[in-house]
């Protein structure tokens, strides 16, 4: 930590703790395809009630003649698929998330793509460098919780700057971390806090939170959340990182979640939080498709980079 820079207390809080351990293993191939960025869908294939209810007028439409009861037979038969269809996965393997109970979780949208962050003082943001946003497009959304409707929690906020880790590095994805700088100071209150940086690294079996509005459903699926989502997850240790992964992991990742598979954070929940006792430790950044058993999520080390954000923000 430089000893030149100076960041007030109330503008980034800070634990100061020990760091955790490197990444040692024979190299695995790693493709653009692990990445958790959303990647925009031309066409998403969805069944919900309004479209079954066309359906069940089709279906009135054709049966005319059929009994009042074998009518009534087909159209529970169709309102219990919309249940079924519209009930949905959660974040694969999570759950909604309370209202409001990551205030600090931001949604990020430049019409291309969308990711996660987290806010860390009023006005930055940190998320993942591979969320390649376009800077004058770029919205910040703080105190959402869901998409779909407007919220009287809301705010909306255009980026100032954005700064990736100068050594940022898509292959293997090492230091998968940047800075948006908020045109305006977000409003502190119950539904927009910021999180508090943890520089203790990440320790095996640590039991964390990670929250998004990503896809909810694994590979060939589609579908996103429009609630925001929450997973608890085990950090794994870095000998199991490392089998999965091979050398792409460093001493700047870690990986948590489950080796059997089926739940995991996905596409478009990038860049967002993975919080530790209410303190960020680590940012979604990539993993071999979606809750596959053998692979899990991979996350950036934010112990590695609290100098580097404190020195940003006191000369930004």
């Amino acid at each position: 930590m430089e000893g030149q820079v100076h960041v007030r207390e109330e503008d980034l809080e800070t634990e100061a703790e020990p760091a955790g351990q490197g990444a040692r293993a024979e190299p695995k191939t790693t493709t653009a395809e692990q990445r958790r960025a959303k990647i925009p869908m031309v066409e998403q294939i969805t069944t919900t009630a309004e479209q079954v209810s066309i359906d069940i007028e089709r279906v009135r439409q054709k049966c005319s003649l059929l009994s009042s009861t074998a009518m009534k037979t087909i159209v529970l038969i169709l309102l219990l698929v919309a249940v079924v269809f519209s009930s949905g996965d959660k974040i694969i393997g999570g759950y909604e998330c309370s209202p409001h109970s990551q205030p600090w979780q931001v949604y990020l949208d430049d019409g291309r793509i969308s990711c996660g962050g987290s806010l860390i003082n009023p006005r930055w943001v940190v998320s993942a460098a591979h969320c390649s946003f376009l800077s004058r497009r770029l919205l910040i959304k703080l105190g959402k919780h869901d998409l779909s409707v407007g919220e009287n929690s809301e705010q909306q906020i255009r980026a100032e700057k954005i700064i990736p880790y100068p050594s940022y590095n898509d292959r293997p994805y090492n230091n998968d971390i940047l800075l948006i700088k908020l045109r305006t100071p977000a409003v502190l209150n119950k539904y927009v806090k910021t999180v508090r940086l943890s520089e203790r690294c990440s320790r095996t079996g640590e039991q964390c939170l990670v929250s998004g509005w990503g896809r909810t459903a694994g590979e060939n699926k589609t579908g996103s959340a429009s609630a925001l989502q929450c997973l608890d997850l085990p950090v794994l240790s870095n000998n199991t990182c490392t089998g999965a992964y091979g050398s792409v992991i460093t001493e700047n990742m870690f990986c948590a979640g489950f080796m059997e598979g089926g739940k995991d954070s996905c596409q478009g929940d990038s860049g967002g939080p993975v919080v530790c006792k209410r303190k960020l430790k680590g940012v979604v950044s990539f993993g071999q498709g979606c809750a596959k058993p053998g692979f899990p999520g991979v996350y950036v080390e934010v112990c590695r980079y609290t100098s580097w954000i404190k020195k940003t923000i006191a000369t930004n």
